[in-house]
């Protein structure tokens, strides 16, 4: 996915308040940047990272900046988590997803008392599939959630329950570390996701772990990763 706007770089000074941080332009200026990531984005979001900030000129937004990418251990973090599903919308849309070519897709299925990213239909397959947008990584394991996460629990209890009705679940992480080779739940950060996440796929909901390839420019999944989850 092409970043609409060129990105302007920076380093990072602080994060605040969840959505809000602090970042020196090339050219001496400090601007506060909105950032679209509700994790804690451990390891990410460290002070004198090198960072890309986007512009809007429009008067409706509060903030002209966005957070765009972070580098951490010489790769672009794509730390945008709203991009998350247009980059994989893309793939889909493209059939770079093995084993998810040539489905009609439907972003945003409401399905139990949730909103599944992605229903993908065919003439005799219903595919649900919930992307995760990864940014943590210890050695070459990206890792997820970077926080508790109540509500990703939630998303995998419903993965699950739609099996009865007739979908195929997919729980789809896509990771922004260009230095992992594999997958596995953080659990140490949160012990009940990770649980859930081995239970519902011995129920039938199948894990996928794409890592993206991430430049100045754009976004895209480069290859599929193995999901490891043995304790």
């Amino acid at each position: 996915m092409k970043i609409p706007t060129p990105l302007t770089e920076g380093v990072l000074l602080k994060r605040y308040k969840r959505f809000l941080t602090d970042v020196e332009l090339t050219d001496g200026r400090i601007v506060t940047a909105h950032t679209p990531n509700t994790g804690s984005m451990k390891q990410c979001a460290v002070p004198g990272h090198r960072v890309l900030v986007s512009h809007t000129d429009d008067p409706k937004r509060k903030l002209p900046w966005t957070l765009e990418r972070i580098e951490v251990n010489g790769f672009w973090v794509d730390t945008h988590t709203h991009r998350a599903n247009r980059v994989v919308e893309e793939a889909l849309r493209n059939g770079h997803v093995h084993g998810l070519e040539g489905y009609h897709v439907r972003p945003e299925f409401p399905f139990g008392n949730s909103r599944i990213d992605f229903l993908l239909e065919s003439a005799t397959e219903r595919v649900l599939v919930e992307v995760k947008n990864v940014t943590l990584c210890e050695g070459h394991v990206a890792l997820f959630p970077d926080a508790v996460t109540v509500r990703g629990q939630k998303h995998l209890k419903e993965l699950a329950a739609s099996v009865a009705h007739g979908y195929r679940p997919v729980i789809f992480f896509l990771v922004q570390r260009g230095e992992a080779t594999s997958f596995s739940p953080a659990d140490e950060i949160d012990p009940e996701y990770g649980r859930l996440l081995r239970e519902v796929t011995s129920q039938g909901v199948q894990a996928l772990a794409y890592r993206t390839s991430v430049t100045e420019e754009e976004t895209m999944l480069d290859r599929s990763l193995p999901v490891i989850l043995e304790e």
